[in-house]
């Protein structure tokens, strides 16, 4: 039982939840991105040389009769648009931080070195 316990005490921290609520987003996200490449970049952008190509699809793309560059472009572009989201994403967390750190704190009141200025002067009336 002892092993089964902590198998369980180390699933539940917060790190492995966190990391496993992280995974599904990142799944809903890719497919978000796929369809934003097939279904708007590739039509808008690409199609010219799409049509050029005899091709509906970026992926559909090959060299010396196999070789699917089509498909490591494609990655690549979803790559880049996945790695400028979060880029944004971080930079907004990052601003958010530095706009709580610059709120300057309200004098709590005197320091200690006034205080025991004020003690001084009351001692030599």
């Amino acid at each position: 039982m002892g092993m089964i316990s902590e198998f369980k005490a180390f699933a539940m921290k917060g790190n492995v939840v966190d990391l496993a609520i992280g995974v599904i987003i990142g799944g809903a996200f890719g497919k978000i991105v796929s369809s934003l490449i097939e279904d708007v970049i590739t039509p808008l952008l690409l199609k010219p040389a799409l049509s050029a190509a005899n091709l509906s699809k970026i992926e559909e793309l090959t060299i010396l009769g196999g070789v699917k560059y089509g498909m490591f472009i494609s990655a690549v572009i979803n790559f880049i648009i996945i790695a400028f989201v979060l880029f944004l994403i971080i930079k907004g967390i990052n601003a958010s931080k530095k706009k709580e750190q610059v709120t300057p704190e309200a004098p709590a009141g005197p320091t200690q070195e006034e205080l025991l200025i004020q003690i001084r002067d009351l001692l030599k009336k």
